[in-house]
């Protein structure tokens, strides 16, 4: 993997806390765009925040112009350029936290999720951030498609940013979860990590089937609640004609900051980046999401 940009880490000022979650990397994947630009400032602020650290990279891929031959343009300008913007952020990110925050970068050429996955085997990440739409028409097909590839099949916790979207904490996370098989299906020292980490409020977003008894999923339930009662959750049950889109509505109506779906463990995720719609609600959804497998 050529790395192109490698910055030094920014050192944190001597009468700084000590790091709350000592190698908690936060990973920012960005294409410069506005939208990735406000991730990235969520991002870090995020990690001043909690004292966790940022590392900023960009994966370009070279594209191929077919003229009677085919030709590639030169990577190194590629990569230069992507070097240049790389080193305009990480100065913007250091400003905005008062240099307070330890940020590396780099700039990786390849296909962008086969070296987002090569970066996290890595570094580990606590969290990777992306933002959830690039900067023209073109762009946010491709950069939310990559978001929405990267959420159902990234096994790190992966969170898409809004561009609406601010960090100045989380105090209500919202889970979806269908109570099926939730030893299975819920990864609870995640969801547990998460709330102690922003000492928030959890609110179980149950998405069964409403009047219909089922005995096992009563079973799952009871069993749902006596993991996770240290927490106090508080439970709501999501109805509609479109759950999904009850998901999305329930997060924003009720000012929900982080909602966590669960990809690969049961339907409601994958409808929700299989069907056009609801797939554009959540790439442009007011509330961040979130994917932990």
């Amino acid at each position: 993997m050529k790395n192109y940009t490698t910055a030094n880490s920014t050192t944190m000022d001597a009468g700084q806390t000590e790091n709350l979650y000592p190698g908690k990397i936060i990973l920012v994947a960005t294409d410069f765009s506005p939208a990735a630009l406000n991730a990235a400032i969520y991002a870090a602020d995020m990690a001043l925040a909690i004292n966790a650290s940022v590392r900023l990279v960009h994966i370009f891929q070279i594209p191929t112009v077919y003229f009677e031959m085919p030709v590639t343009p030169n990577e190194y300008e590629l990569g230069q350029e992507a070097e240049n913007a790389m080193v305009q952020l990480k100065q913007e990110l250091m400003n905005s936290t008062g240099n307070r925050v330890s940020i590396e970068a780099e700039v990786i050429p390849g296909h962008f999720f086969e070296q987002l996955q090569v970066c996290c085997n890595q570094l580990n990440p606590w969290m990777v951030i992306i933002g959830s739409q690039g900067k023209s028409s073109a762009e946010r097909i491709l950069f939310g498609s990559h978001a929405t590839y990267a959420m159902q099949n990234l096994n790190w916790p992966l969170m898409t940013i809004p561009p609406q979207a601010r960090f100045t904490d989380i105090k209500k996370i919202g889970l979806a979860c269908d109570f099926e098989n939730i030893n299975q299906s819920i990864p609870f020292n995640d969801i547990k990590l998460l709330v102690e980490i922003f000492n928030a409020e959890l609110h179980i977003l149950n998405t069964g089937k409403p009047g219909v008894f089922d005995p096992a999923i009563v079973f799952q339930s009871e069993l749902m609640e006596e993991k996770i009662r240290p927490l106090k959750p508080q439970y709501h049950f999501i109805a509609g004609n479109d759950v999904d889109e009850s998901i999305l509505h329930f997060a924003e109506k009720n000012e929900i900051d982080l909602l966590v779906v669960l990809p690969k463990r049961h339907g409601i995720f994958e409808r929700l980046t299989h069907k056009s719609h609801t797939k554009q609600m959540v790439l442009h959804s007011h509330v961040p999401v979130m994917a932990i497998h």
